[in-house]
């Protein structure tokens, strides 16, 4: 078969190298010449300009958005024998960041408008073993927060926010990271602000979990602690050559998202109308990011097939639902149970979504979708 060329890609990030390039390669060599490479004063700077970016008192920079993820639920004091309750329709480190601590994820369903926690169904998991909640901003869509925090005060549980995909989105005028009691960031490179490889953050405004996950990210001890280990850590720093490169790319993450906003308007205004659900634009108060513009359709594989014969590329996330993954077979959660997740990953699919795109890309992209329609 013939491999068919696609010349908009779903994502390409060589349009923000060639913007920021040199500026990256500086920030290297300053690293470089500094000869500090560990918890120096590009994560000192990092993390005071990443918490204010996100609107939390703290940022404390991670090796991944995984442990990020990890650290924040251990800081909250998730353990052996608890449960946790989260999606499924997500990236699976928001399950498994549960269960490497001896806890058990247990699956709540989405909203289908924004595809994020319904508090409905996270009421109905509910149990004596709930210790914590983590609501998943998907696609840079900012989950209903108020429901949540509302049932997790009553029941004393702990929020944890997973910001993957949502830097900079707004719920009721407050950024993501900044709600619950921690946030959890990823920066992969193909997110909304991406290292050169893996990193990640924890926000809180909280200074007593801020120290927990200080200790907990090097090795069980504060940065000036030397050999005093004062609780059984782990070793998840930000290497500071990412936390540099992090920097240049954060004076540009407002330019970015509005950037994404844009291609999202001329996205819904040109498929209004068409037998596909659209992801909402937001509101003056709640703004998504669209990390990824992700369309509803049941006739989703054929519009995909049909899309890259146009040489239009497209991603499907997620299309086996974490509950049906074989890595949780053991948990016993049956096809059927969570039926709005199960039916987005069938009819998911993802649009080119980059700052660099051009209206005329984006118009083309609409295009083609009417096309396939009629």
């Amino acid at each position: 078969m013939t491999a068919i060329a696609v010349d908009i890609p779903l994502l390409t990030l060589k349009g923000q190298q060639a913007e920021i390039g040199a500026e990256v390669k500086a920030a290297v060599a300053r690293v470089l010449d500094s000869g500090v490479f560990i918890l120096g004063p590009e994560n000192k700077s990092f993390d005071a300009e990443f918490a204010s970016a996100v609107g939390a008192k703290y940022s404390l920079g991670v090796d991944s958005g995984t442990s990020a993820l990890e650290l924040a639920l251990e800081a909250a004091g998730v353990g052996p024998g608890d449960e946790v309750i989260v999606p499924s329709f997500t990236f699976i480190a928001t399950a498994t960041a549960v269960s490497v601590l001896g806890a058990k994820p247990v699956f709540a369903d989405i909203d289908p408008a924004t595809l994020t926690l319904d508090s409905k169904s996270v009421s109905g998991a509910l149990s004596p073993r709930t210790k914590a909640v983590v609501p998943v901003h998907i696609f840079g869509q900012p989950c209903d927060m108020d429901p949540l925090l509302s049932l997790a005060k009553s029941h004393n549980l702990a929020v944890i926010e997973d910001c993957a995909q949502s830097h900079l989105a707004t719920y009721k005028g407050r950024l993501t990271g900044s709600i619950g009691d921690l946030g959890a960031f990823s920066f992969y490179p193909s997110k909304n602000l991406g290292a050169a490889g893996d990193a990640g953050a924890v926000t809180t405004n909280d200074a007593r979990l801020r120290d927990i996950v200080n200790e907990l990210r090097n090795c069980g001890r504060s940065a000036a602690a030397g050999y005093n280990h004062v609780r059984v850590g782990h070793n998840c720093r930000l290497d500071e050559i990412q936390a540099a490169i992090l920097r240049v790319k954060l004076l540009r993450l407002e330019a970015w998202t509005a950037a994404r906003r844009r291609v999202a308007a001329i996205y819904d205004e040109g498929l209004a109308g068409l037998p596909i659900k659209r992801p909402p634009l937001g509101s003056e108060s709640s703004k998504p990011v669209f990390h990824l513009y992700t369309v509803r359709s049941d006739r989703r594989d054929a519009l995909a097939q049909d899309l890259r014969r146009h040489g239009i590329g497209t991603g499907v996330y997620y299309p086996t639902p974490v509950h049906l993954q074989p890595a949780y077979a053991a948990l016993g959660v049956k096809a059927g149970s969570l039926p709005v997740t199960e039916s987005a990953s069938r009819e998911a699919l993802s649009l080119p979504m980059y700052p660099e795109l051009s209206a005329a890309d984006a118009g083309r992209v609409v295009e083609t979708v009417r096309r396939f329609f009629k």
